[in-house]
C-alpha cells in the first residue's frame, strides 16, 4: 500500500539523493514518520525531514574527530511506508521492511517517536538470533507496564524488550534518566540487572570526568563477550536548552557536549544500528534540536566508519 503522507522527506541525509534500492551502500538511513504514540506533544513524524534538513550543513561531512566523511558509504532509501493511525499496524508493516534493510545494511533510523524501537529490536533479535545489548540515551525510563491504560506505547518499550528477551538486561545501559516515576519503573533496569546513570549523577561531568561511564560500560559488554550493541538516542535525554523541540521536555538533562564524548569515546563497541528519536520540529527553536539530532547520527556514524579504516 502507498502511504504517501505530505511529511515525507524529499531530500537525504548529508544532501544524498533519496534512493529507494536498498542495499548499495553498506550503511544505510530510513526514516520512520510516525507519532500515533505521544502522550504530550505530537510532531515527530517531521522528525526525520527535519534531521535530514539540518544535515546539510554539515557540508562535506568530514569530522573532527574521526577524520573521515560518510559520503560514499551511506545510501538514504527515505521513509518507510507506514499507516499513521494503528500502533499496531504501523509496527506489522514495519516489521518486514526493516528486516530486509538490516539484511543489506547498517542501519540508522530517524524517528519519529519511542515506540518504534520496539519493533525494530525484534527484527535485530531475528537477524542475529540473540538478545542484544542497547545503550539507551533518555529523560524517561520507559518501562511503565502500561501506556496511560493502554497496553503499549513510547513509554513501554524498554518493559517489553526485556520481558520478551530481545535484550540483555545485564547489558542495558539507560543515560539520563531523570523524569518523575514511581520506584518500580525508575530502577526496572537495575532490577533486571542493567545499569542506569541517571542525569543527576552525571551533573558537571565532561571530558574526563566521564571515563569512569566510559570504562564501566565498556567492562560490562566485554563481561558479555560482546554481543551485537544496539543504540537507541531519544534526543529529550539532551536538556531542553539543547534540544526544545520533542514531545516530552524535562529540565536538568544532558548536554551536547556530553553525549558527544560518549558517543566518541564508544565508537568501537560492537554496534549493529542505531536510532534517533523524539525531534518534534513544530516545538524546536532556530533548528536546535534538529541540528543536534544530526549531529548525534552523524559522529556515531563516522565512528563506525573510523573503526573500519583502523582495521
Amino acid at each position: 500500500m502507498d502511504h504517501a503522507f505530505a511529511y515525507l522527506s524529499t531530500s537525504g541525509f548529508l544532501g544524498l539523493p533519496i534512493d529507494n534500492n536498498a542495499g548499495k551502500k553498506p550503511y544505510a538511513i530510513a526514516g520512520i514518520n510516525w507519532d500515533g504514540s505521544c502522550t504530550n506533544r505530537p510532531g515527530a513524524r517531521f522528525g526525520p525531514s527535519a534531521i535530514r534538513h539540518a544535515s546539510q550543513m554539515l557540508c562535506d561531512a568530514i569530522h573532527p574527530v574521526f577524520d573521515v566523511t560518510p559520503l560514499a558509504h551511506l545510501q538514504d532509501v527515505g521513509d518507510l511506508a507506514l499507516p499513521n493511525t494503528s500502533l499496531e499496524a504501523m509496527r506489522n508493516a514495519l516489521m518486514p521492511q526493516a528486516s530486509a534493510l538490516i539484511k543489506n545494511s547498517t542501519m540508522i533510523w530517524l524517528g519519529g517517536d519511542h515506540s518504534i524501537t520496539l519493533p525494530l529490536l525484534r527484527a535485530y533479535k531475528a537477524q542475529y538470533q540473540q538478545p542484544l545489548a542497547c545503550i539507551h540515551f533518555d529523560a524517561h525510563c520507559d518501562t511503565w507496564t502500561d501506556h496511560f491504560g493502554e497496553p503499549s506505547g513510547h513509554g513501554t518499550w524498554v518493559y517489553e524488550a526485556i520481558t520478551e528477551g530481545l535484550v540483555d538486561p545485564a547489558c542495558f545501559v539507560q543515560i539520563g534518566i531523570r523524569s518523575a516515576g514511581e520506584r518500580a519503573a525508575r530502577e526496572f533496569v537495575s532490577d533486571q540487572g542493567g545499569k542506569i546513570y541517571t542525569a543527576r549523577e552525571l551533573r558537571g561531568k565532561d571530558g574526563d570526568a566521564l571515563q569512569s561511564v566510559i570504562d564501566e560500560v565498556r567492562a560490562r559488554m566485554a563481561k558479555a563477550g560482546h554481543p551485537p550493541l544496539y543504540l537507541t538516542f531519544d534526543i529529550d535525554a539532551l536538556d531542553p536548552a539543547f534540544a526544545p523541540g520533542t514531545g516530552t521536555p524535562e529540565v536538568g538533562g544532558l548536554s551536547t557536549s556530553q553525549a558527544m564524548t560518549l558517543l566518541e569515546a564508544w565508537h568501537d563497541l560492537n554496534w549493529v544500528g542505531m536510532d534517533l528519536t523524539e525531534v518534534s520540529p513544530p516545538y524546536d527553536h532556530a533548528e536546535l534540536t534538529s541540528n543536534a539530532a544530526a549531529v548525534m547520527v552523524w559522529t556515531w556514524l563516522c565512528g563506525q566508519l573510523y573503526n573500519k579504516k583502523s582495521r
